[in-house]
């Protein structure tokens, strides 16, 4: 079993999810009292968020470049970001170490395309629904289609995120303003999936929500993971 390096605290709260769904797909597959091999750096979420918000992004890869060099010292096989929206300094991080990063919008696509979706929604963070760091892979290396909501939506889905997921709050009405966002964008696109592309957004919607399909990024990427340890 490979050693699985997960760089997380982004926040803690889905690094959390990741731990779990992990540790409980290794021992679905392998029984007994396995459990997966971690090497687990966390970082201070506020410090990462202040800058993030100040457009300091060379400053976040400086700080997560340093805590994955931790990762590989310690003997990590290969590396997970547990979280969306830092996969914008994706290729500084993988600059500053030699054991491979999974992508976590590679592992997403993979499953999007092996369901044959096309038409996708992308929910996120305001940085990962605005910018191309993130859709640019989606359409360029996928073929996928990638609608995104409105500035205004935007703003409503980022504040959620921020204020409220990311600190374990979890309030009906936010649901309800991330479920018209989506059935308003299904009805003028014809929707095929969402993308729940913030590790948070499934501490706040589920496939239960919803007759479009969900695509979960913290699953899809812990699940990619476990494959690639055990492979």
């Amino acid at each position: 079993m490979k050693r699985i390096g997960m760089l997380g605290g982004m926040s803690w709260e889905s690094t959390s999810l990741y731990y779990k769904i992990i540790n409980e797909e290794v021992n679905k597959r392998l029984g007994s009292l396995h459990s997966a091999k971690i090497i687990l750096s966390s970082v201070d979420f506020y410090e990462i968020e202040k800058l993030q918000h100040l457009n300091k992004w060379n400053e976040t890869a400086y700080i997560l470049g340093m805590e994955a060099k931790n990762i590989e010292n310690a003997k990590a096989d290969f590396l997970i970001i547990c979280t969306n929206t830092m996969h914008k300094v994706y290729t500084l991080i993988q600059d500053e170490i030699t054991i491979p990063i999974l992508h976590i919008a590679d592992a997403t696509a993979e499953v999007l395309v092996k369901d044959y979706k096309k038409n996708i929604l992308l929910l996120g963070t305001k940085f990962t629904m605005s910018e191309d760091f993130y859709k640019n892979r989606l359409i360029n290396n996928y073929d996928l289609n990638i609608i995104t909501p409105n500035s205004k939506d935007q703003d409503i889905i980022h504040k959620i995120i921020y204020e409220e997921l990311c600190l374990g709050i979890i309030n009906s009405d936010s649901k309800d303003e991330y479920l018209r966002i989506i059935n308003n964008l299904n009805k003028d696109n014809k929707l095929d999936a969402v993308i729940l592309g913030c590790t948070e957004i499934t501490m706040l919607i589920n496939q239960n929500d919803i007759n479009i399909d969900l695509y979960d990024t913290t699953k899809i990427h812990a699940l990619k993971a476990v494959d690639y340890a055990l492979s």
